[in-house]
């Protein structure tokens, strides 16, 4: 049967290693252009639920029924399988990487029962400031060649992550500064309703994510060991406790999306984020946003884009980003 995940756990009662044979993930081992996978998953019952734990996040849509006809799978839900596509050539365990910035284009929802083709490829490489990255462009595809979720992300990929992490600039982009503010006088943003209109707030989010919860988006169910997932590893790396991966955080991010947009998120969404500053587990955070711009589209419906971005209990903001999608007329 097709499994799950990335590798197949219960391959080690039979003594394999999943990690055997597979390169050093340092730069020098590093192909570019470099084929990742392909590797086919099944969007499956304990998938969604287990990300649905992940993530704290039980939408109905995905355990219940959608407006898609069935259960689909969160829209962040194929995007970590995708951001750790290189480890079908490099040991997943011996990574001590740091995730900087992620893009994702949401084409299509993945539906309950679905076997997806995950495939990618690192088209670049460079140093800057010292450290070395890596840029991955990967996509999944549904059964019927549809395009599910497009990704693009770039890591550094072998650090000291208590030496580098949230040393950088909060948000500057080509896409502006994230301020991580809303207009206190505007409502909060409905769409299909007036509220919708620069400098309004987009309905939050309250999360802590847990050890539990960290360690299990982090594949320790396939006996992956990293400074998400284990405290000597979380450590060895500077870490006084381990720190939440940045593609969880951007799942945070997608949650919220959900619940703005809709339906509309599924079909030509779009998601850039940057990783600014780390996350420990059990530090409560807020999921925000507010409008930047409100666009006319066809057929009668309004383009939305928005600043997005998470905050830790200390007021500063962990991670910075951009959003947008178009709503079909009410």
């Amino acid at each position: 049967m097709t499994w799950r995940d990335l590798t197949d756990p219960r391959v080690v009662a039979d003594g394999v290693d999943p990690e055997a044979g597979l390169k050093e993930p340092v730069f020098e081992n590093l192909d570019i252009p470099e084929a990742l996978g392909p590797v086919t998953l099944v969007v499956d019952d304990h998938k969604i639920k287990r990300y649905a734990f992940t993530q704290d996040d039980h939408h109905p849509w995905h355990l219940h029924d959608s407006p898609f006809g069935g259960r689909i799978a969160h829209a962040g839900l194929l995007s970590n399988d995708l951001v750790q596509l290189f480890t079908t050539r490099y040991a997943a365990s011996r990574t001590v990487g740091l995730h900087t910035e992620e893009q994702l284009w949401f084409d299509s929802p993945a539906f309950l029962g679905d076997e997806v083709t995950l495939s990618g490829t690192y088209v670049e490489s460079y140093t800057r400031r010292g450290q070395d990255y890596v840029v991955m462009e990967a996509a999944a595809t549904g059964p019927d060649g549809r395009s599910v979720l497009r990704h693009r992300g770039v890591e550094i990929l072998r650090t000291r992550p208590g030496d580098v992490a949230g040393r950088g600039a909060t948000g500057s982009s080509g896409s502006g500064r994230v301020s991580g503010t809303a207009d206190p006088g505007l409502p909060t943003a409905v769409p299909g309703t007036p509220t919708v209109r620069p400098g309004a707030a987009l309905p939050g989010l309250e999360v802590t994510i847990t050890q539990e919860q960290a360690s299990v988006f982090s594949r320790t169910g396939e006996y992956v060991r990293n400074v998400h997932s284990d405290l000597d590893v979380a450590r060895a790396g500077g870490l006084r406790i381990p720190i939440v991966q940045g593609q969880q955080q951007c799942g945070l991010v997608t949650a919220m999306l959900t619940r703005f947009f809709g339906t509309a998120l599924f079909g030509g969404g779009w998601l850039r984020v940057k990783f600014v500053a780390p996350v420990e587990v059990f530090e409560p955070l807020r999921v925000g946003g507010v409008v930047t711009e409100v666009t006319p589209a066809g057929d009668g419906g309004t383009t939305i884009a928005a600043e997005v971005w998470v905050r830790r209990a200390d007021g500063r903001l962990s991670t910075v980003g951009w959003a947008s999608a178009t709503v079909p007329a009410a």
